[in-house]
């Protein structure tokens, strides 16, 4: 809103200074400090308020969390306030008429009140397994379909593809296709033009190709948001580790975005260019502030938990603004923290089921997600079972193993950059 005042200000009466409000450095910096504060002063009145409700978490077990007997008395559903950190900032600075601005507050909105009636049943009405997890998935579901097809049929969703020309002496000159076009094509680490197009993958369709790809394109759009979204949610165990880990992700998100909406650099990158992504700039660092703001309270000893309300928008926001830049096939990568989360339990269920079948127990990891094998002692194993893996034999400190996995997210953030340039 404040962009089209000022907008307004410098048009009618040339007022000094209103001109920095087009700039997107401006207004996205201007986002991460303000949706730090406001998620920093937020979560010292959430928190006190909660707490007067007595809203907070009654009992921990301790076979799964060593350090629970911490973490009784503590609120739970703090991403109420990272919401609201995320959504005033771009409120007030971004442009309200861009498509992609809107799918990612939709889909924030959307994905908290999902998370919060989940958090809501847990901790209010006291029902231990909360929202039923065919309604979560409906909801996935239901926000991958509208983000999928919004970018199927809506004008502003277009991109001006990256064509490679050879020179004399093997060099290869990058330009774009002058015309907007709608597009199928994604980014694709390791290959040396980058694209993938959906609709090449359905060329058995014939002359229905393109409809068959747009069709996988929207499947595509909605497993990526629930499984990036599940993933934020199994991630969300320890003290800072889902807000540290997605905070990361934001500012390598935020980075793909810029150089996706500068012509210049995605000339030099040889990627797509996506004419008005650079809004996606303004939501990124105000995601990336209200996680700063929400650490000031979630590190160990945890004050705050974000709870379903904070982990299932985090994810989503981080699969959506990945499709909207074309680069969803990144996100193994990016996200390979929630990756590596999602699929030990995965395999975990797996071994033990096929264990089951032949009448015998046992486990891969001492416990699933991935984070509490490393934090569950050995005398809390059920002497019965036999565990493939089961070192280390000690606990690892939770704050210590916090931090191991924001570093290994900032590896993988930093190998993701450099795939657009490794081909």
């Amino acid at each position: 809103m404040l962009y089209y005042l000022f907008r307004f200000l410098e048009q009618e009466f040339s007022i000094p200074g209103a001109h920095i409000w087009g700039y997107i450095s401006f207004r996205a910096l201007l986002a991460l400090v303000l949706s730090l504060v406001i998620s920093a002063w937020a979560g010292e009145k959430f928190i006190a308020y909660m707490k007067r409700k007595h809203i907070t978490e009654e009992q921990r077990d301790a076979a799964i969390d060593p350090f629970g007997r911490d973490k009784v008395g503590v609120p739970s559903m703090g991403g109420i306030f990272i919401i609201i950190a995320i959504l005033i900032p771009v409120l007030l600075l971004g442009r309200m008429r861009n498509i992609y601005l809107i799918l990612m507050i939709v889909t924030t909105v959307w994905l908290g009140i999902l998370g919060g009636l989940d958090d809501y049943i847990k901790n209010i009405k006291h029902v231990k397994d909360g929202l039923r997890p065919r309604f979560k998935i409906i909801g996935q579901v239901g926000i991958g379909l509208i983000v999928g097809l919004v970018l199927w049929s809506s004008p502003d969703a277009v991109i001006h593809e990256n064509v490679v020309t050879e020179k004399q002496n093997q060099t290869e000159m990058v330009t774009h296709k002058s015309a907007p076009e709608k597009s199928l094509k994604t980014t694709i680490p390791f290959v040396k033009n980058h694209n993938l197009d959906y609709s090449d993958l359905m060329g058995f369709m014939g002359k229905y190709k393109t409809a068959a790809g747009w069709i996988l394109f929207v499947i595509m759009t909605i497993l990526v948001v629930t499984a990036v979204s599940n993933g934020a949610n199994l991630n969300d165990g320890m003290d800072g580790l889902c807000a540290g880990n997605s905070a990361i992700i934001g500012v390598a998100l935020g980075i793909l975005a810029y150089v996706s909406s500068h012509i210049e650099f995605a000339s030099y990158l040889n990627i797509m260019y996506i004419p008005s992504s650079q809004e996606l700039v303004v939501f990124m660092c105000a995601f990336v502030g209200a996680l700063i703001g929400f650490l000031w309270y979630n590190t160990y000893p945890a004050q705050v938990f974000m709870g379903d309300t904070g982990s299932l928008t985090v994810g989503g926001i981080i699969a959506v603004c990945a499709i909207i830049i074309h680069k969803e096939l990144l996100l193994p990568i990016l996200c390979g923290i929630f990756f590596i989360e999602s699929l030990s339990v995965m395999l975990q269920v797996w071994y033990f089921k096929r264990g089951k079948k032949r009448g015998r127990k046992q486990r891969i990891f001492k416990r699933t997600p991935i984070h509490d094998h490393f934090r569950t002692e050995d005398d809390k194993l059920d002497p019965e079972c036999k565990y493939l893996w089961k070192k280390p034999r000690s606990v690892v400190f939770e704050s210590k193993l916090t931090v191991r996995f924001w570093i290994i997210s900032i590896i993988l953030a930093a190998l993701t950059i450099i795939t657009l340039k490794i081909r």
